[in-house]
């Protein structure tokens, strides 16, 4: 079983420091931030099981915290420290979410018996949620990453209409998850039980396009070798999501316009309808009033489709979500492929957090998923993103070996910790340096342009200097 990760937050250096050791003794991996917002950046950007964090600090308090935390994940125990008679705090930080809170000065039993339970809370809800998935294997809205306030909009709109039988259209640039949202509506609806059936309709050749969304009579066209029902009956009962509908033939828009007034559908070669209750869901990628304007969509079926509009921003309008989707992203393809959830470095996150995402979510899905396939360590490396992510931070990519240029700042939002950010860029040369120093310190001094006491200086700081597998000349 891996170990444990547990983030500690204090002010106080000495009781982080005490924590550290006593956490790493008891075989858990213990990380340490000296406030709530140098903990919150943590949070959002690496994997913790757990957080210990004092409720009176500088910058962001413990409360705080606890309350930024919840805003994006319900999963992750949070421990209170409070000082002797201070309970009232911590009890109310239990009443918002916080597993349990121990006093200052503690008995290390108290905690070792408190962090126990805790991370069996934690393993439980690992179990349940993924048994959960492999029992209801559809897209709910929690499976939508984000915590921006647009996306926050979205979330609520979803909900509101998720039990009408409104039909909605859901617009958007291509790879920013319109079909996730079609499918969280249905999920959360009476219909759920029934089929979501999605349509791209512009992958389906115009002459085949009735046959597939109605069906069709057998000999009602050459190859129409038997009966065949089409994809709103298929849908009967449940959700039926057409994707691209801008794509969708003039004479085909009529028809549909029909399918949504009456409830009614005719297949191809038949002088029958067939009712129907099948809801529609539809997306765009175009704007639909000047498709209209040029004749190319008509407006009957513009406003009967758009009755309500759920509109997803693009990537680059809630930047504050990429740490939680590269987050996402990594999880999900490091367990598709049985590997240990992987780190993102600091110098990582920055070049990830400032592209420009032409391809949105997908493209950003793409760019995490190829970071997983090459990386060889334990934590995404600049070097493991596309050369045209490091060219656009003056980053020049030569076989594997990524050089400092000019760097391009980005701060978020919630803001950075200057002195975490610039010692994990200087956690990641070293631990290249040593890696193709062989763990040779004195080699690796050489390649970084630092004395080999300045080395063992850093190694030490960063708690870098584990004995083993490292040798000052070559010699273990």
């Amino acid at each position: 079983m891996k170990k444990a990760r547990i983030l500690i937050v204090d002010d106080e250096q000495s009781m982080r420091d005490f924590l550290r050791i006593f956490f790493s003794k008891q075989g858990y991996e213990a990380v340490v931030a000296e406030n709530g917002l140098d903990a919150l950046n943590r949070i959002k950007q690496e994997h913790f099981d757990l957080v210990m964090s004092d409720i009176r600090m500088p910058e962001m308090d413990g409360m705080r915290l606890l309350h930024e935390v919840r805003n994006f994940s319900d999963s992750l125990q949070i421990i209170i420290m409070t000082a002797y008679g201070s309970t009232a705090d911590a009890i109310k930080a239990m009443k918002h979410g916080a597993y349990d809170y121990i006093t200052k000065p503690f008995q290390l039993e108290e905690v070792r018996v408190t962090v126990e339970k805790a991370l069996e809370k934690t393993e439980l809800l690992k179990e349940n949620r993924h048994l959960k998935e492999k029992l209801d294997d559809r897209f709910q809205v929690n499976r939508i990453v984000g915590s921006s306030k647009a996306m926050r909009d979205v979330f609520s709109m979803i909900r509101k209409v998720a039990e009408t039988k409104t039909n909605i259209l859901i617009s958007g640039e291509s790879g920013t998850g319109k079909e996730l949202v079609a499918r969280a509506i249905h999920g959360n609806s009476s219909r759920k039980e029934k089929a979501f059936v999605s349509v791209n309709c512009g992958a389906i050749p115009g002459e085949l396009m009735e046959s597939e969304l109605f069906g069709h009579k057998q000999g009602s066209f050459t190859g129409a070798i038997k009966d065949k029902d089409g994809l709103f009956v298929a849908a009967d009962g449940g959700t039926i999501f057409l994707d691209e509908i801008g794509e969708l033939p003039l004479q085909l828009q009529v028809k549909l316009l029909r399918a949504l007034q009456e409830r009614k559908i005719m297949p191809v070669g038949d002088t029958k309808e067939i009712t129907i209750d099948t809801r529609v869901l539809a997306a765009t990628n175009r704007d639909l009033k000047e498709q209209v304007a040029k004749g190319l969509f008509r407006e009957d079926l513009y406003y009967r489709l758009n009755v309500i509009q759920i509109h997803l921003p693009p990537l680059t309008e809630r930047r504050d979500d990429i740490p939680l989707l590269v987050r996402h992203f990594v999880e999900k393809y490091s367990k598709e492929m049985d590997l240990e959830p992987l780190r993102v470095s600091e110098a990582a996150m920055m070049i990830l957090a400032g592209h420009d995402y032409p391809g949105n979510v997908r493209e950003l899905a793409n760019i995490v998923e190829r970071a997983v396939t090459l990386e060889t360590t334990e934590s995404i490396r600049p070097e493991s993103l596309p050369p045209s992510l490091l060219e656009r931070f003056g980053q020049e990519s030569q076989e594997e070996e990524v050089r400092p240029a000019a760097r391009q700042a980005i701060i978020p939002e919630m803001g950075v910790t200057l002195d975490s950010v610039l010692e994990g860029i200087e956690r990641d040369y070293i631990v290249e340096a040593l890696e193709n120093a062989k763990g040779v310190k004195k080699t690796a001094a050489d390649l970084l342009g630092i004395s080999f006491r300045s080395l063992r200086y850093r190694l030490k700081k960063l708690n870098l200097d584990s004995p083993g597998g490292m040798s000052e000349n070559g010699k273990e």
